[in-house]
């Protein structure tokens, strides 16, 4: 069977019906939904778009539900079965998945501790509802608290409310739901928060400051220096370590975070850092796990070199970003270089600093 959303003209408006093809036999389904269509001159308002959006994505959740429950009388539903599982037990699969990535790990790990706060007793997929879930949305908002006993933050609970969706989108795509109720939540706003980083002074004096651990120093400025992760410079091997007569030095690798391929070309101070060429399957830089003490390293670091910041390891890779807009390279090139798959990632670097914004602060002046 298929289920089709289609739209007919009446009159001065735009009619949804669901077009039910099965077997040969095809039935027409009205939803007594309309669009506004658009003027024979001019356009849509902004308010029409935003109205003639959310009665198409209540047309689309109306097919894909006619959709599935078409499914479950061709299959008997074996589901059902499926649905008395338990969430939790699911959760914890999908939080061990991430055990590769430290923070994503921590993040996932966080929540699954919230929920069975919030809920202690095993949840079954078919006690999954809107008000389960917004449940656990108004216990992030009043009751979660940090490990010192703060309330958390407006981007944490959007950060571990966002996890909870994606577990539950992954249920729906395993059949273990039929949708995915938390798509009938509201959920929290991002709070626009400042990025730290260093300005390129500040950058030059921790390269002339003495740091108790020199491979956390070498990597903390490789970072500064291409706008690599971490995680992407913990692994990053002899191998991937390049140079040719037309892009000089690069690097070719897999980025952990997103599986994406990228060719990485480096400056040659970038590269003078790493030393000597080692054997291809040797890592470039090894015998260092980041952790408490490897934070009090960097934090002395900065301490020596005069820089009160408030400074983690994925601030040099703000640095990088944020360098690179002040001095003028376009964002769209700075887009590429960090490897994000969305401008609108790279533009939250924009917002920081750039040449424009200084040029235009620097244009008034009285002669005081």
């Amino acid at each position: 069977m298929k289920v089709t959303l289609r739209q007919r003209k009446k009159g001065n408006k735009i009619s949804l019906y669901l077009d039910i093809y099965d077997k040969g036999k095809r039935e027409y389904e009205y939803l007594g939904l309309y669009l506004t269509p658009p003027p024979e001159k001019g356009s849509l308002s902004k308010a029409q778009k935003d109205e003639n959006k959310k009665i198409l994505d209540l047309a689309e959740h109306i097919r894909s539900k006619k959709h599935l429950e078409a499914q479950n009388k061709v299959f008997g539903f074996r589901d059902k079965e499926k649905q008395k599982g338990k969430f939790y037990e699911f959760f914890d699969v999908l939080t061990e998945k991430k055990n590769e990535s430290l923070g994503n790990y921590g993040n996932w790990n966080a929540v699954r501790i919230m929920l069975k706060e919030y809920d202690p007793k095993e949840v079954s997929f078919e006690r999954l509802n809107r008000e389960w879930v917004q449940g656990f949305k108004d216990y992030l908002n009043t009751q979660a608290k940090t490990k010192t006993g703060e309330p958390i933050s407006l981007n944490t609970k959007y950060n571990y409310f966002n996890k909870l969706r994606a577990a539950l989108k992954q249920a729906v795509k395993e059949g273990l739901l039929q949708s995915n109720p938390a798509d009938y939540v509201e959920p929290f706003r991002q709070d626009d928060v400042q990025r730290e980083f260093l300005t390129l002074e500040e950058v030059q004096k921790l390269a002339n400051t003495h740091c108790r651990n020199e491979t956390l120093k070498k990597m903390f400025l490789f970072s500064c220096l291409t706008g690599l992760r971490w995680s992407d410079i913990e692994k990053l091997k002899w191998s991937e370590i390049q140079h040719s007569e037309n892009l000089g030095n690069f690097i070719r690798f897999r980025q952990k975070k997103t599986s994406g391929a990228e060719t990485l070309p480096i400056a040659e101070e970038a590269r003078a850092l790493l030393g000597e060429q080692k054997a291809p399957d040797v890592k470039v830089f090894s015998g260092l796990q980041y952790g408490n003490w490897n934070k009090t390293y960097l934090k002395d670091w900065l301490t020596d070199a005069g820089i009160h910041k408030h400074i983690t390891f994925h601030c040099a890779r703000h640095t990088y970003a944020t360098l690179q807009i002040s001095l003028g390279t376009d964002i769209y090139t700075v887009s590429k270089l960090l490897g994000h798959k969305n401008l609108s990632t790279t533009e939250i670097y924009a917002k920081v600093i750039n040449e424009k914004k200084v040029a235009a602060a620097n244009k008034i002046k009285i002669n005081l």
